[in-house]
């Protein structure tokens, strides 16, 4: 069974989305690893999938809130309140496009793995997801500022992609070294995903960030 479908009972899939992705990046090992996210290519993509599953499930909780943000001052007079809100959805049409993604790759390591890997990845989703757990016990507003700003971390498509063809090109002699163990051993985050930890209120601005940067 995939590591996503175990991961089902702690959230439902994302549903495939529709629309032109930006321009890919190439695996480079300058690129960071997020904070607490395994170091493994199949552990990190099921983090990442996890983390970007948690930014995803607060888009309907957070709206209102990104909605009066937006609407504060200072305004940007060549952007209208529909235009910054409908960057949210395109950030939003992006993230399950690289859920999609997370998903192939994972399920394209499992099969060309000898031994049985799907708990780990279900562990490393689940972990990736908890990353929001700080939030529900954190003032709504500054949770929606927070996740305004949020990016998806750069090291997390490259990984897939190169986790994917990896697996398809070695087949059964594809191997993943990472201890289940250690996985159920980590503590769950205290605080948001790092890229995002929380901060003071300040003075609102608006705009989306970029997902893909």
């Amino acid at each position: 069974m995939s590591a996503l479908i175990a991961a089902l009972a702690l959230f439902a899939a994302a549903e495939p989305a529709t629309g032109s992705a930006p321009a890919e990046l190439t695996l480079n090992e300058d690129m960071p690893y997020p904070a607490g996210a395994p170091r493994d290519d199949y552990g990190l993509v099921g983090w990442c999938y996890g983390v970007l599953r948690g930014y995803v499930d607060l888009h309907d909780q957070m709206m209102p809130d990104v909605t009066a943000i937006e609407k504060s001052p200072p305004f940007n007079p060549d952007t209208t309140l529909a235009q910054k809100l409908a960057a949210y959805e395109t950030i939003q049409v992006r993230a399950k496009q690289d859920m999609k993604l997370f998903a192939s790759a994972m399920e394209a390591a499992e099969r060309a793995s000898l031994k049985p890997i799907n708990t780990i990845g279900a562990a490393a989703v689940k972990k990736g997801h908890n990353a929001w757990a700080a939030a529900a016990s954190m003032p709504r507003r500054q949770v929606a500022q927070n996740w305004m700003g949020w990016t998806l971390p750069v090291r997390c498509a490259p990984t897939a992609r190169a986790l994917e063809e990896r697996a398809k090109l070695m087949g059964k002699t594809f191997q993943v070294n990472t201890d289940p163990a250690e996985l159920e051993r980590a503590p769950a985050p205290e605080a948001l995903p790092a890229e995002v930890a929380p901060v003071e209120p300040a003075p609102e601005t608006s705009g989306a960030v970029d997902p893909t940067r």
